[in-house]
């Protein structure tokens, strides 16, 4: 497998940091995270319906705690990568209410990042295959029509 440039490492290291447990007990409001994650307000609402983020109620509002925020952000990136909402749902779930499943989770997301990694390699190699052999077939095309001009002058100048 192909590792990602620096750059490409540094941000999402930066990334992944930004979205880690604080200890403080920080609290955000629906329309910070929609803000945040650029999502509406109904799809927090709906990933809240299913069970993935679990807000408190104060004075008859939402009030998502840090872990929420960082629960968002995994179905946000697992989202992205192309997981269902059914397998997003099952690496929560590995990792309990407690943190007591984080190693089966973080083994569940090692192999499935390991399996992505191939598959998009797998995908840029068939890309560059492609590229290439289009290069070939531009290149005969383009030597072709050379010919044809060439060849169009000529008897031209004969008539």
């Amino acid at each position: 497998m192909t590792k990602p440039g620096r750059v490409a490492t540094k941000n999402a290291a930066a990334f992944v940091a930004s979205h880690r447990p604080a200890a403080d007990g920080e609290l955000f409001g629906i329309t910070e995270l929609s803000r945040e994650f650029g999502i509406s307000l109904r799809a927090i609402r709906f990933y809240e319906d299913r069970g993935l983020l679990a807000p408190r109620r104060i004075n008859g509002g939402r009030a998502y705690s840090r872990r929420d925020r960082v629960r968002l952000g995994l179905i946000q990136r697992g989202r992205a990568v192309g997981m269902s909402l059914a397998e997003i749902e099952h690496i929560l779930s590995l990792y309990g209410d407690h943190g007591e499943g984080h190693a089966k989770q973080l083994d569940y997301l090692i192999g499935r990042i390991d399996e992505a990694m191939t598959e998009l390699d797998t995908r840029r190699l068939n890309i560059e295959t492609m590229l290439a052999e289009l290069d070939v077939v531009r290149g005969e095309l383009q030597r072709e029509l050379a010919a044809k001009r060439r060849n169009g002058k000529k008897i031209g100048k004969a008539a």
